[in-house]
């Protein structure tokens, strides 16, 4: 076993938008994954092109899909009051794919998580930066596409708390 740290850069940002409307914003700009896209019975060749057609297909404005998502408001109900707070999974296989090629360790932190939640009436979104999180890699290529999905998700948050 080994055991590395690293430092990682942490985004929270303040809207004036209610945590509905940034939800709503923040899901109409992310497609969604269809996982069966992985599964082709065509020619390895085709494959591969159809399954790159087909995910591009589905990314939504932002260039993301969603992969899931989890209602940590409805699980604070367990102990407390219900809250707003629902963490998305998100990302792109075609973009995920140039970082694990190269490590593979890098599936680790993709797809990414943003946590969008209500606190005493005001609405967040936070994220750790995709290059703070991958840059633990130390290879140029993985850092370059790390510094695209940093554009990629600071855009796609920014236009859903406008």
């Amino acid at each position: 076993m080994t055991l590395s740290r690293f430092t990682t850069s942490h985004v929270r940002t303040l809207t004036g938008k209610g945590f509905t409307d940034v939800t709503k914003d923040f899901e109409s700009r992310v497609g969604r994954l269809d996982p069966t896209i992985l599964r082709s019975n065509s020619s390895p060749r085709l494959q591969v092109a159809d399954v790159r057609s087909r995910i591009e297909a589905t990314a939504g404005s932002s260039g993301f899909m969603l992969f899931g998502t989890s209602d940590h408001g409805a699980l604070l109900t367990l102990f407390d009051k219900p809250r707003k707070a629902i963490q998305y999974l998100v990302g792109n296989p075609l973009i995920a794919l140039q970082m694990t090629q190269r490590n593979l360790g890098a599936g680790l932190y993709a797809p990414l998580r943003v946590l969008i939640y209500e606190e005493d009436g005001k609405t967040f979104v936070e994220y750790d930066k995709a290059s703070s999180l991958f840059g633990q890699f130390k290879d140029p290529d993985i850092d370059a596409v790390a510094t695209t999905l940093d554009q990629k998700l600071e855009a796609l948050v920014t236009a859903a708390i406008k």
